[in-house]
């Protein structure tokens, strides 16, 4: 084999900082067997390391041959990415094989996977395109490892796309959502995970005298402002974590009939007292309204440099997954400890979740707190690749099911827990 034709990959590509870790660099074609010979690897730091404001030289050390690939015994200091230049010495005289890339996270994010979904999509039973259960399985096609169907007014279709996949043994976890729209304010709210239906409150007495008096009460507003938009939204997101539910704030910077959807007082008020959840900070804009989104993450990195945390995520707002506008585009990636309800809320309110822009087919770009963009990078480079092209058959099989197919359900169970079984060989 020559050197130029060796593809290495690295086992595990995610370890923890300052810990001792055995990682084994093998050919990506497993037909491959690297030949006898001395081989080195050297351990480049991306950004350097603590304190050092010099670049230090590589630190190399001699790799073990076994029937597996290369191995090496390691500690990464720090958080950051590694490249491990592979070469084979020969006559003494080293020669680069191969650059290798691994990452280092300390042990509070080690822990925790890196976890893809939409918060926000729609199907044909409000505006959208497609039935939930369709949707549903397009979101797997497409890597979403969670995802809450939102309808507009509408509770009851998120769990019509759950029921459609009860015992298929599908690994997309599908949560109930519904897009709010209380008849006292123009923001668009959505409850992820929520118990009930908000929407079908605002016809109860409750509602109506709730927001009265929360009106009237209401202090600290600038003169001649209408407490009822605020109120109504505030109303609105309690509501949903009393349901057990994520609320959303969403698209505050939406165009729609010549003006913001939302006007820029309601917006100020809403961050300035922040009663929602989560910022959806990157959302479901066209190519021509791609300026919305740019003025979002600009609004809040401008929030955080004045002193508040914001919880973040991204979704796609689509409206049809079988057309190449937004379905993709955006979503979020979570780190949690699993994919399942509360972990995914309890990340997101924690400040572990980031916003991901891939609008158009463009190079994908994280948005959210530093540490967390600059690790999701690295996965969106290096690790969900692969995660994604796994799930492609099982959003396949979830579509035909939805479509009558009887033979798919059986198929789907066969392929259970692959995703699981990847991040197992890589993590370390």
């Amino acid at each position: 084999m020559s050197n130029e034709t060796v593809t290495l990959e690295a086992l595990p590509r995610i370890v923890q900082a300052g810990r001792e870790t055995t990682v084994t660099l093998r050919p990506r074609d497993p037909q491959a067997r690297l030949p006898a010979a001395a081989w080195r690897v050297a351990v480049v730091p991306l950004g350097g390391l603590d304190r050092q404001t010099r670049h230090p030289e590589a630190t190399a050390c001699d790799a073990r041959l076994t029937a597996e690939g290369l191995t090496v015994s390691l500690v990464f200091p720090s958080e950051q990415e590694y490249a491990l230049l592979v070469e084979r010495v020969t006559d003494g005289t080293p020669a680069a094989v191969a650059d290798v890339r691994v990452y280092a996270v300390a042990a509070d994010l080690f822990a925790r996977r890196p976890f893809k979904g939409d918060f926000h999509i729609h199907s044909n039973r409000s505006d959208g395109r497609e039935p939930p259960a369709h949707v549903a399985g397009a979101c797997r096609r497409i890597g979403m490892d969670f995802m809450a169907l939102t309808d507009h007014r509408q509770y009851a279709p998120s769990l019509e796309a759950i029921a459609a996949f009860a015992n298929t043994g599908t690994d997309l976890r599908i949560f109930p959502g519904e897009e709010v729209h209380s008849p006292d304010t123009s923001v668009h709210i959505v409850s992820f995970g929520g118990r009930w239906s908000v929407n079908d409150l605002f016809a109860t007495d409750r509602y109506r005298q709730e927001v009265a008096a929360r009106a009237a009460a209401i202090a600290g507003l600038p003169g001649g402002t209408d407490p009822l938009p605020y109120v109504a939204c505030e109303w609105c997101f309690d509501e949903i974590r009393r349901a057990g539910g994520l609320g959303m704030f969403c698209h505050p910077y939406w165009v729609c009939r010549s003006r913001l959807d939302v006007p820029a007082a309601l917006t100020d008020l809403l961050f300035e007292r922040q009663p929602f959840d989560a910022l959806e900070v990157i959302g479901g804009y066209y190519v021509h309204e791609s300026e919305s989104n740019h003025l979002q993450v600009t609004r809040y990195y401008t929030e955080l440099a004045q002193g508040r945390r914001i919880p973040i995520v991204g979704a796609s707002d689509a409206h049809g997954c079988e057309r190449p506008e937004l379905f993709g585009w955006y979503y979020s990636i979570v780190f949690a400890a699993s994919p399942d309800l509360q972990d995914v809320i309890g990340a997101v309110r924690d400040f572990n979740a980031v916003a991901v822009d891939a609008m158009n087919g463009q190079p994908a770009r994280a948005v959210g707190p530093f540490r967390l963009v600059r690790y999701a990078q690295f996965l969106l480079r290096e690790v969900l690749p692969r995660h994604d092209a796994l799930c492609v058959e099982e959003g396949r099989l979830m579509v035909a099911h939805a479509a009558g197919d009887t033979a798919a359900a059986e198929q789907l169970r066969a392929l259970g827990g692959q995703v699981a079984r990847l991040y197992a060989t890589l993590w370390g």
